[in-house]
């Protein structure tokens, strides 16, 4: 059974800096693709970022790009998201996603097609 499980999530202020990280368990890191969607207070999960199999493919949601960067590393079993000058309508829970694929180019950006989910860490950003 796949376990994932996400840290880096704090407090920071406007145009901050913070790494998530996802840890991913139980099953070969290698043949998921990642995922990082976000919830804020009363609203639906979000895409936020993705990544294939093939590290060299990846998505971003418009609100982010240029500021986020998603990566993964075979060596530590873990997706991470980077994100710079963060702002505001940043702040969320941000969830980790897994799914398998044979595709080494896949890409997801619906929730529906992740069967793996973390528990969600909470980012607020303060003006």
């Amino acid at each position: 059974q796949v376990q994932l499980v996400e840290s880096g999530g704090g407090q920071v202020q406007a145009g901050g800096s913070l790494t998530l990280s996802c840890e991913l368990s139980g099953r070969t890191f290698s043949l998921y693709v990642m995922g990082w969607f976000r919830q804020a207070p009363g609203k639906e999960r979000a895409f936020v970022a993705a990544i294939a199999t093939n590290e060299d493919y990846s998505a971003y949601a418009d609100s982010v790009k240029g500021r986020f960067t998603i990566s993964r590393s075979v060596t530590k079993n873990a997706s991470f998201l980077i994100m710079n000058n963060l702002k505001p309508e940043d702040t969320a829970v941000y969830y980790c996603a897994a799914e398998q694929s044979f595709y080494r180019t896949a890409i997801y950006r619906n929730a529906g097609e992740y069967d793996y989910w973390g528990p969600g860490t909470q980012v607020t950003v303060s003006s």
